[in-house]
């Protein structure tokens, strides 16, 4: 596998070149994806975006809302497979050892939101086996605490396991300013744990109004 490129940020222009195929692909066909909230993604600006997670398309699916540019991040082990590799980095995606400190995953992070660019993190750090929200890491509030960002919850809801050809509705939130994490300068890790909660309490909350009936 070619290494990642941490040294900068990078919008590859193939992210929005395919973009509309992904649509068509994964929210229309693969997929019947219905958004809610929308208008609660802010236009310009840099944020983190934090999701329950129940596939592995997640990232496609969301990015398919076509609200904003978003990088994600993905399990190193996905970037192994060469062709893999090349379709996830060119869709802005970037790898994360999990169940590590990776100092270059987190400052690539930090970079992105820094930059204004919208950063996708389940912080479950896992697909849930029964499609609710489970327990979150402390991450996402660690980034959040190092980019001083403020956080955008989002639940995917599916009424079945997330089989394809399943109803998906991808409910967007109303943001969560840094102030209200609640962490400090000289906090530790309780202080993330808890941050951490807080944000998954409110994709909890989202994701518990059920499905879009449209």
């Amino acid at each position: 596998m070619k290494p990642f490129d941490f040294s900068k940020v990078k919008d590859h222009a193939t992210y929005h070149i395919l973009m509309p195929a992904n649509v068509l692909l994964f929210n229309k066909l693969l997929f019947r994806v219905h958004f809610v909230g929308r208008e609660n993604v802010p236009k310009e600006g840099g944020f983190i975006l934090a999701s329950n997670h129940i596939h592995f398309l997640d990232p496609l699916v969301i990015a398919g809302s076509r609200t904003r540019v978003m990088y994600f991040m993905a399990k190193e082990e996905l970037f192994h497979n060469p062709a893999s590799a090349f379709f996830l980095t060119r869709f802005n995606a970037f790898p994360v050892k999990r169940g590590t400190s990776d100092k270059s995953s987190v400052e690539y992070a930090i970079r992105v939101v820094k930059g204004g660019n919208v950063l996708g993190i389940f912080p479950e750090g896992t697909r849930s086996p029964n499609c609710r929200p489970g327990v979150p890491k402390a991450g996402v509030a660690l980034i959040a605490k190092q980019a001083h960002a403020d956080v955008l919850p989002v639940s995917i809801y599916s009424e079945h396991q997330a089989k394809y050809w399943t109803e998906l509705t991808v409910r967007f939130g109303q943001m969560i300013r840094y102030e209200e994490l609640g962490i400090t300068e000289e906090g530790g890790t309780r202080e993330l744990r808890e941050a951490s909660r807080l944000i998954m309490g409110r994709i909890t909350e989202l994701w518990e109004e059920g499905p879009c009936r449209k």
